[in-house]
């Protein structure tokens, strides 16, 4: 039998979000996908590009870089794509870091940041969130030692949801000795309160990435876009860092079919940014409603809400599922439950008032 590594032994491997199986009436709201399907000229564009599909994509994705770049007011050399957003954090985990490394992240977040850490051979430094499910970024700074050679920021949070306020964020970046990397994972920032989808410059992210050569900025087209089923993101860095991402990305990674759906998504941004405008709508009529209802959550800033119900979660897990809703269990933490379907949302106000029966809020939950 051949030899593995056995610090893999301990490694739990990433789960995804439940799906339904064939003919179950259920609204899956486990995987804050988009409700939406593909624009139309995207789906024109995804039926054009088919005819291509025995050729390799073009590595470099030249034309969309081209369109990111000058949407972000960047160089093109500074874009480096990946098979969403998850592969460009791997990316930089693997451009920076390796046995022997610190990487730093809030916890809890994105489950894959432990798993690619431990995949490069770095060790994980997480950082407990605050009550109110935020990064609690004295104590992360605090975690810093000579051996960091990352930090990772999830704004806005997944899956509790808060953003991290863009002073806040700027004074933290602006702490962090300049070899450290700061990696700000912003796969849902379209769905922030306050931020124009349709105004790049506004991007906390980029502003930053502008002053500190040593920020890195991921993106995706997975979740606003609705284009998670053909895997396609990019990292924003400086042309050095952006160098060492490409030595590390998998090559082809990003497919002919999801070049041409992002780039027909990019040039669609006026229809894209209302069904943004309504997914915020329904989340703000959500959690309004549970907060009238006596619940005490995070403040979302994201296509999600969490129910931090502790001991109580798998048991609160089988309600919303007798409620035709597949939510994602986080076994004795909480329920991330995505906003999707208004159909839905009903729903997951039923299933709410029904944990408040059975006593199933660890406590987040006020009387009166």
């Amino acid at each position: 039998m051949i030899r593995l590594r056995p610090d893999l032994a301990a490694l739990p491997a990433y789960r995804q979000g439940r799906i339904p199986d064939a003919g179950e009436r259920v609204f899956k709201l486990s995987s804050n996908e988009s409700p939406y399907g593909p624009l139309p000229p995207v789906a024109e564009a995804i039926a054009a590009a088919a005819a291509d599909v025995n050729r390799y994509p073009e590595a470099a994705a030249s034309a969309l870089t081209e369109a990111v770049a000058s949407r972000y007011g960047v160089a093109p050399d500074q874009v480096v794509f990946g098979g969403g957003s998850v592969e460009s954090v791997s990316q930089v985990i693997r451009a920076v870091a390796g046995p022997g490394d610190d990487i730093v992240y809030a916890w809890r977040s994105f489950e894959a940041y432990p798993l690619l850490t431990i995949g490069a051979g770095a060790t994980p430094v997480p950082v407990p969130l605050t009550a109110d499910g935020r990064h609690d970024l004295p104590a992360m700074r605090a975690a810093l030692t000579d051996a960091t050679r990352l930090v990772i920021l999830c704004t806005p949070n997944n899956p509790t949801g808060p953003a991290i306020p863009a002073d806040e964020l700027g004074e933290f970046v602006a702490s962090v000795p300049p070899e450290v990397c700061v990696l700000l994972d912003e796969a849902y920032l379209h769905f922030q309160a306050g931020q124009d989808a349709g105004a790049p410059d506004a991007d906390p992210g980029v502003a930053l990435l502008r002053e500190h050569p040593n920020v890195v900025v991921a993106h995706t087209f997975s979740k606003a876009h609705g284009l998670a089923g053909l895997r396609v993101g990019y990292a924003l860095a400086s042309i050095e860092v952006a160098d060492a991402l490409r030595k590390v990305a998998m090559p082809f990674a990003v497919t002919h079919l999801a070049q041409a759906a992002a780039l027909a998504s990019l040039a669609a941004y006026d229809e894209l940014a209302e069904r943004v405008a309504s997914l915020i709508d329904e989340r703000t009529r959500v959690t309004d409603a549970l907060t009238a209802a006596g619940w005490e959550l995070p403040d979302s800033q994201t296509n999600f809400v969490w129910f931090g119900l502790g001991p109580d979660t798998a048991a609160a897990s089988e309600v919303f599922a007798a409620h035709g809703l597949i939510v994602r269990a986080f076994p004795g933490e909480g329920l991330r439950v995505t906003i999707a379907e208004a159909d839905a949302s009903p729903l997951i106000l039923a299933a709410a008032a029904e944990l408040v029966e059975r006593g199933l809020t660890n406590g987040r939950h006020r009387a009166g």
